[in-house]
């Protein structure tokens, strides 16, 4: 019933043999390529991406298992609304030590945060997806608890972002914290919201050369290359 929160689940549904293969299987595929395009170089790792997009879309329309299961019907989203909340007071706070340190970076207008954002918002609400509703599946299905499952799978979520410091250990307790809250209320759009007001905030109030710009895998080794390089050069 729409409304109703959904408890967490002590061990998870016994499955085949065969299918505990596939989920296995399935999840070595996935989280392989995905490490394959953070750690690629470009051009290739544009060709790859789209191979990891269409490869993960067709193990996830093979799987399906519905809106209301993969959290995207709408059910309890107000009940969920809090987790939002609560990142915007989170938001607040960070704000106000940024604005004393004075590392504070705010968008000069309405449109340029848009165009600055908008794209990694969308992101953020892909990255919800894949954890809640490609990884958190199979590791419930193939681990005897909604918590184990949530460890593992937080675990994995945090060492894609290495070797980028502040954002391994921010998707590592972030990421356990929305796989319980996705079990319990099985809504992706709050869990998606919270992580780009989480990930816009430390845009806004972590400078460029200590997060690198939010890069992950070999972005991250290549902007510390480039910015040392700049530095040289300059007079």
């Amino acid at each position: 019933m729409a409304g109703d929160t959904v408890s967490i689940p002590e061990k998870s549904e016994p499955i085949s043999a065969r299918s505990r293969r596939r989920d296995l299987a399935e999840l070595i595929a996935a989280y392989g390529l995905i490490l394959l395009v953070l750690w690629t170089p470009l051009p290739w790792q544009k060709l790859l991406w789209w191979v990891a997009v269409i490869a993960i879309a067709a193990m996830v329309s093979r799987s399906f298992i519905g809106l209301k299961a993969m959290g995207l019907s709408g059910d309890n989203f107000f009940r969920s609304l809090w987790v939002v909340g609560l990142a915007l007071l989170g938001t607040v706070a960070a704000f106000a030590f940024a604005y004393t340190q004075h590392t504070l970076q705010l968008p000069g207008s309405p449109v340029v945060f848009f165009e600055s954002y908008v794209g990694y918002a969308l992101w953020a609400f892909g990255q919800q997806f894949l954890l809640q509703c490609f990884f958190l599946p199979r590791f419930l299905r193939l681990l005897p608890s909604a918590k184990l499952a949530a460890v593992v799978a937080a675990a994995i979520f945090a060492v894609a972002h290495l070797p980028n410091p502040i954002l391994g250990a921010v998707t590592l307790f972030w990421g356990f914290a929305a796989c319980l809250l996705f079990v319990k209320y099985r809504n992706l759009y709050t869990l998606a919201v919270t992580h780009a007001i989480l990930g816009i905030t430390i845009g806004l109030t972590v400078p460029g050369p200590v997060d690198h710009n939010m890069r992950v895998g070999l972005g991250y080794l290549t902007y510390a290359h480039t910015h040392r390089t700049v530095s040289s050069a300059k007079p």
